[in-house]
């Protein structure tokens, strides 16, 4: 019997190494018959002369991964085995449920709506959803977004905000540029944030995987294997709109989402989201999904004040009739 002791200085690469539920870990120890134990910031390493070798090798290989990319995919963990494409891919999920492979997490739509959306996130490759404020439009999209990354479909996820202020002046906001559009982006982190945790947040970050950017930012790019969520894409123009989706690259999926009630755009400025669900509706791949108070999902009053304020507003046009 052989031992070896392989010391990692960073604990968040153990646990990237072990992946989700330990599967990386568990295809490795099977893979080469190895038993493999962690003692506090090492791993030991036991078998025969050969497979302590062998296992050696894999880790620190794997390792390097690691630490070039900040993640470690499972056709990676199967590369670097010698295993045939197929062997030890992630199994597929139910049609509703969304699957994180983080912590054993799932993600459930809560209404027949939610459940249609994502649905459609999964069927198409564009897909357009309208509706109110607490529907999960963003959150569900995030969640689909880390399902693709996490399942290998995609290699990068680009979350996407226009900076239109609702009321305030952009100028008026302390700091650089970077700083002033931060809080027009802090929704689409707080969902990150809510689905991931820290560390994985910022490490994917920091290794360009998630990448979080103002609209008038993605002008000349092709973006290839990307999911690509807009927020709020009520507030854009239809030119705005146009340069947005056609930065879809090869193997990538787009979600636009918005809620047409709360328009910020000046009053003779057309929406370029209900222009795109009308202009693109009947292309194949392209899905419009419209979600309504039934499937608000946030505090129960939500529901209350969006139900409020639809009953004034068509009162309000009733009237100018």
């Amino acid at each position: 019997m052989s031992e070896a002791t392989i010391p990692f200085a960073d604990l968040d690469q153990i646990r990237t190494l072990f992946g989700t539920a330990d599967e990386h870990l568990r295809r490795v120890r099977d893979s080469l018959g190895i038993d493999i134990v962690i003692r506090g910031d090492e791993l030991k390493l036991q078998g025969s002369e050969e497979q302590v070798r062998r296992g050696r090798e894999i880790i620190e290989e794997l390792r390097g991964i690691i630490e070039r990319q900040g993640y470690l995919l499972n056709t990676e963990v199967g590369q670097v085995l010698g295993e045939r494409p197929g062997n030890g891919a992630p199994s597929s999920t139910d049609a509703a449920s969304v699957e994180l492979f983080h912590k054993a997490r799932k993600v459930e739509p809560r209404s027949p709506g939610q459940s249609d959306y994502v649905r459609a996130i999964r069927d198409n490759d564009m897909v357009f959803c309208a509706g109110p404020a607490g529907c999960g439009k963003t959150y569900l999209a995030v969640a689909m977004a880390v399902n693709a990354l996490r399942t290998e479909r995609v290699r990068k996820i680009v979350l996407v905000r226009p900076a239109v202020e609702a009321g305030e002046k952009l100028g008026f906001l302390p700091g650089d540029i970077f700083a002033k559009v931060n809080p027009y982006l802090r929704p689409l982190l707080d969902a990150l944030n809510d689905i991931l945790d820290f560390e994985t947040v910022k490490r994917y970050m920091e290794k360009d995987v998630i990448e979080i950017v103002p609209l008038a930012f993605m002008r000349g790019r092709t973006l290839n294997q990307t999911f690509i969520i807009l927020d709020e894409g009520q507030n854009t123009t239809i030119t705005q709109m146009k340069m947005f989706l056609t930065r879809m690259g090869d193997d990538s999926k787009i979600v636009v989402t918005g809620d047409v009630t709360q328009i910020d755009l000046p009053g003779h400025v057309p929406s370029g989201l209900t222009d795109a669900m009308e202009r693109l509706s009947g292309i194949e791949n392209v899905s419009n999904v419209v979600l309504t108070g039934q499937d608000i999902v946030r505090h129960p009053l939500v529901r209350e004040v969006v139900r409020a304020y639809e009953v004034t507003d068509k009162g309000k046009r009733s009237r100018r009739r």
